[in-house]
């Protein structure tokens, strides 16, 4: 069993920077995939970020962060971060951890993932 908790959401200006983190109770190599989505009021949870936990850490990005956030894992902390900079009013949301990719489809798809934080609010302003 993976318990997820996360953190670090605030309100910041347009181009500021918030680090989240997600800390991974149960989480071992034998899983896979953790990854980060978002959700706006009204829209659909759409994937952010996502970090394999297997071999050599691949990473994926959605192509409206790329090149502005990171994913990354602690493992001595059992912890997933996300470093967003650059930030965007269009990055309001609130960010959501989730871990372990079921197969059978695409790995951004959200019902796709077995384990799931409760989330925390990012608000950008311009």
């Amino acid at each position: 069993q993976v318990h997820l908790v996360e953190s670090g959401g605030d309100s910041v200006q347009a181009g500021g920077s918030l680090r989240l983190s997600c800390v991974a109770s149960g989480l071992t190599s034998s899983h896979n995939w953790v990854a980060w989505f978002r959700q706006a009021p009204g829209e659909e949870r759409e994937g952010v970020a996502y970090l394999g936990l297997r071999g050599i850490g691949t990473t994926s990005y959605h192509k409206s962060v790329k090149g502005r956030f990171t994913i990354s894992q602690d493992n001595a902390k059992n912890t997933i971060y996300l470093q967003m900079n650059s930030l965007k009013p269009e990055d309001t949301a609130m960010y959501y951890c989730a871990a372990e990719h079921l197969g059978g489809g695409s790995l951004y798809t959200p019902s796709l993932y077995k384990y799931w934080g409760q989330g925390t609010q990012v608000t950008v302003s311009s």
